[in-house]
């Protein structure tokens, strides 16, 4: 059973993920491309549901690009849909 609640966790968490960058999207309303919308990093690390330190690292590492003006941090909502889509496990046939 605890493997049940833990695939059902791990789906919910995707959906979050999902759900946050449908908000995204509608916040301006499909007028903008992936390239042009940007997330700070209060909001990229609310997204991946990952810590400062981890934020810190992915960037230091290069794991995802990002820009950054005096003390903000962005990123693009193209690098973290290419993060997440490079990093994708697909399921196995049993």
């Amino acid at each position: 059973m605890s493997n049940f609640y833990d695939n059902a966790e791990k789906i919910l968490k995707r959906l979050d993920e999902q759900v946050a960058l449908i908000a995204a999207y509608m916040k301006v309303g499909n007028k903008l491309n992936s390239t042009d919308l940007f997330f700070d990093n209060q909001e990229f690390m609310q997204i991946m549901n990952i810590s400062k330190r981890t934020a810190q690292m992915w960037r230091d590492t290069g794991f995802i690009g990002y820009s950054q003006l005096g003390n903000k941090i962005y990123y693009t909502l193209a690098d973290i849909q290419k993060l997440i889509k490079e990093n994708y496990n697909p399921k196995k046939e049993l």
